[in-house]
């Protein structure tokens, strides 16, 4: 297993479009097992292909207490949703903020697993937070792209200075 890197904003292979996955094979079990591994070990519980720089319509999640109930959604496709709830959401792609975002409070999603069968649930809660979240990824959005344009000249603000306090260049239009 590899730890892969997360891309983080501004970088624009954040905003591409991820294609269907087509193949379901060894290298598509090792990418998993990669980001699986590279979730876990960068604290989160949701990781998209797009955050490591693969453009497959691929990602992971655990949002279990004790994070050992991981789950693959390989072309996720959202058929249904119901009510809408606000929660606070963070991203590893976008370090150290926080941003109340409205969603879907219930989803029913279809997708395919690592052998490439088809699979249907219905999801709610923190479950189906982290699927919306991360399926956003895939089409090149973020979750401060639902902040308000005040919100998001505080959010850049904010990046500007942790970029600043850890040494790292200054971006040109974080979002």
């Amino acid at each position: 297993m590899a730890k892969l890197e997360i891309l983080e904003i501004p970088d624009p292979r954040l905003r591409t479009v991820a294609k269907p996955v087509e193949a379901f094979d060894d290298g598509l079990l090792q990418l998993i097992e990669d980001m699986t591994e590279t979730m876990y070990e960068a604290q989160g519980i949701g990781l998209a292909a797009t955050q490591v720089n693969v453009h497959k319509r691929l990602l992971v999640l655990d949002v279990s207490e004790a994070q050992d109930q991981p789950r693959v959604y390989i072309n996720p496709e959202i058929l249904e949703t119901e009510g809408r709830e606000t929660c606070e959401e963070g991203c590893l792609s976008v370090p150290g903020i926080y941003a109340e975002v409205s969603r879907a409070e219930k989803i029913t999603v279809k997708a395919q697993n690592a052998d490439g069968s088809f699979f249907e649930e219905e999801l709610d809660g923190m479950h189906a937070v982290c699927l919306q979240h991360e399926m956003d990824h895939l089409v090149g959005k973020l979750f401060v792209d639902y902040l308000s344009p005040l919100k998001r000249r505080m959010v850049t603000k904010k990046l500007e200075k942790q970029r600043k306090v850890s040494g790292q260049k200054p971006a040109k239009a974080l979002l």
